[in-house]
Parts: structure tokens; C-alpha cells; sequence
């Protein structure tokens, strides 16, 4: 009877395991989700400077502020914890993006 125990003690834990990491993927959806808004809503800002710099004749590219926001992104990824190279490369194509959307919207 042991042994029947062992058996339904394994296969609850399994069962634990699962629930656990189908939390943990839903949480992973979640914060995917909130990448991509928080993404829409940085590309909605950058599209509104892009409009207010043509309306002003002010060139689009501003390499200061470039590397002010590399610079935050680093002090970001240090603060939390993440690898400030990964983040930075996701703020370099974030900033290309927007480049490339304003070169499109001229």
C-alpha cells in the first residue's frame, strides 16, 4: 500500500507542477501583452516629437538624445537586475523603428 501512496504523492505533485507553470506562462502572457502596449505607446510619442520637430524644421535625428536614452536604458537594466547589453539592443531597435517610421511619414 506504500506504494500506492508513492504513486498518487508523484502524481499530485505532477499536478501542482503543471498548475504552477501554466500560471507562470499565463504571467509570461501577461507581461508580453503589456510589452507590446507600453511598445504602441512609446511609438505613439515618438511619432508626436517626429510631427512637432518637422512642424518646428528641427531635424529628426538627435544623437544626444539618442544617448541619453541608451544611457537611461542601461541605469534601467542595472537597476533591475537584466543585462544592460540586452536591453540596450532592444532600445537600439526600438529607436530604429521610430526612424524608420519617420522617414516613412516625411
Amino acid at each position: 500500500m506504500a506504494h500506492d501512496d508513492t504513486d498518487r504523492g508523484s502524481t499530485t505533485d505532477v499536478n501542482v507542477e503543471e498548475m504552477e507553470l501554466d500560471e507562470l506562462r499565463e504571467e509570461i502572457r501577461s507581461i508580453d501583452h503589456e510589452i507590446v502596449e507600453l511598445i504602441a505607446q512609446r511609438t505613439y510619442v515618438a511619432e508626436s516629437i517626429a510631427a512637432v520637430k518637422r512642424d518646428r524644421g528641427i531635424p529628426t535625428t538627435d544623437e544626444s538624445q539618442e544617448a541619453a536614452v541608451m544611457e537611461r536604458a542601461g541605469e534601467n537594466a542595472e537597476r533591475f537586475g537584466v543585462d544592460s547589453n540586452l536591453v540596450k539592443a532592444v532600445f537600439r531597435l526600438l529607436i530604429e523603428l521610430n526612424k524608420v517610421e519617420q522617414r516613412e511619414s516625411r
